[in-house]
């Protein structure tokens, strides 16, 4: 049995999360550097057994796709090539910088804590994988 992936995408940060073996459970992986990721996921993928990788789809309210798709389809496209062996797969992203954000509240961060881009980023990536995981 292999993990799943999940990969918030952003311009300068990708915040990754992962499952466990049995697929029931999502947890913050961490964020890396965008320049860095295909080195970060090269090495991470050689350790681990990755079964799927599930990549943030951001749209907007009307569900046509957001602005920021023109950046993510090159990396998708790279992505692929990379990790030929691998299913890449796209899931609702809206709203999970924002309950990110609401969980860092929640779970007492002070405001300084909550200035954290790259916690919101992992955040983020550990919500579109719990939600993911609710369509398996």
């Amino acid at each position: 049995m292999g993990k799943i992936l999940a990969i918030d995408y952003g311009e300068k940060r990708i915040g990754l999360a992962v499952t466990d073996d049995m697929k029931m459970i999502a947890f913050g992986l961490t964020t890396v550097a965008t320049a860095e990721i295909f080195e970060y996921l090269a090495d991470y993928i050689s350790k681990e057994k990755v079964e799927t990788i599930v990549v943030g789809e951001p749209k907007q309210m009307d569900n046509t796709a957001s602005e920021s798709e023109v950046y993510i389809t090159p990396f998708l496209v790279k992505l692929a090539e990379k990790f030929p062996a691998i299913p890449i797969k796209r899931h609702d992203e809206r709203f999970t910088s924002k309950m990110a954000f609401q969980t860092m509240i929640d779970s007492g961060l002070k405001k300084k804590q909550r200035k954290n881009k790259a916690l919101i980023d992992e955040i983020s990536a550990t919500i579109i994988l719990q939600d993911f995981l609710k369509t398996l």
